[in-house]
């Protein structure tokens, strides 16, 4: 009931709640595309099967971890950029599970004993943890922050680097869309990492301005979350059902195969989902989904000759 709420924090509540309004309405607009409810549907169904989970009761975990947490696909792309994806991931996540709770009051930290170092995490007014606050643990969770902000910004660094360097990257970015979240990462983590610098060694000096330019780039970021390139936060865990739909269809269905090259492409329920969502969108060339990429250029290759440059040689 707000007993613990610190007014000081109300910007950083404001913008939760616009954050939560936004990601409702932007995830209800891309549930309502075809493509997007047909997956989270099947992976519902795939998620709460008994069957698929008699067959292959770690599938669901093992995808969690791997696929979800530690995003093992990534590395087939490039280990650096796995490396750097995955400093931003945990970095966001210890930030997100410090703040969140600590902007609404949730858990706090109080002292144990007015002289002594001895301090108590509570949840909800509940005791879960007494540490020393002189201790490398009270260190660890009173610099929690500073921790997630280096991780963030050594990822965010390298792909900001990158995005500078990387031809490939270079050609295809957007301002807006690519290189905004990582600013915005980066300014955050490095004010917050000052303001523990003013409070330190500066005795203060400073750290008003730091506070205020902290808090406004934290707003500006939660409330871009919904309408932007982190969106995808929001929508990774749905991947995760596709990709259990795909695994459990691939334990007992045969591996449909390209009409013209005969090559593996998925399982035959996987290609005749992908065939519905195209009727759905009203794509009249769901065939398409029964070829191969490779087979898909040479014949969008041969209709462009024989139906565009005719008599080309």
């Amino acid at each position: 009931m707000l007993r613990n709420f610190d007014s000081a924090l109300l910007p950083y509540a404001v913008a939760t709640v616009f954050l939560a309004f936004g990601v409702t309405y932007r995830y209800t607009v891309w549930v309502s595309a075809p493509a997007a409810r047909r997956l989270l549907r099947q992976g519902w169904r795939s998620l709460l099967s008994q069957e698929n989970f008699r067959k292959a009761p770690t599938a669901l975990p093992r995808m969690l971890a791997t696929y979800l947490g530690f995003q093992k696909f990534l590395g087939a792309r490039s280990y650096a950029r796995w490396a750097a994806h995955q400093l931003v991931f945990w970095g966001c996540l210890l930030a997100a599970v410090i703040t969140f709770p600590l902007t609404w009051g949730w858990f706090t930290f109080t002292s144990a004993s007015g002289p002594g170092p001895g301090y108590e995490m509570r949840i909800w007014g509940f005791t879960v943890l007494g540490f020393d606050s002189a201790g490398f643990l009270g260190w660890a969770l009173f610099h929690g922050l500073d921790l997630a902000a280096v991780l963030v910004i050594a990822g965010a660094g390298y792909f900001l680097w990158r995005r500078m360097r990387d031809r490939a990257a270079v050609t295809g970015q957007r301002f807006a869309y690519d290189i905004v979240p990582l600013l915005a990462l980066l300014v955050i983590s490095v004010t917050g990492l000052l303001l523990t610098f003013s409070s330190i060694f500066l005795h203060g000096g400073g750290y008003e301005f730091l506070a205020v330019l902290h808090m406004v780039s934290v707003v500006f970021t939660l409330i871009y979350i919904p309408f932007g390139k982190f969106f995808h936060i929001v929508q990774r865990p749905a991947a995760v059902g596709m990709q259990l739909f795909k695994y459990t269809a691939r334990q007992d269905e045969k591996l449909f195969t390209c009409r013209r090259c005969h090559e593996l492409i998925d399982t035959a329920p996987y290609v005749e989902n992908l065939r519905d969502t195209m009727r759905d969108l009203h794509l009249d060339f769901d065939e398409w989904a029964e070829y191969c990429p490779r087979c898909k250029r040479i014949l969008r290759g041969g209709a462009y000759l024989a139906q565009v440059k005719r008599g080309f040689k």
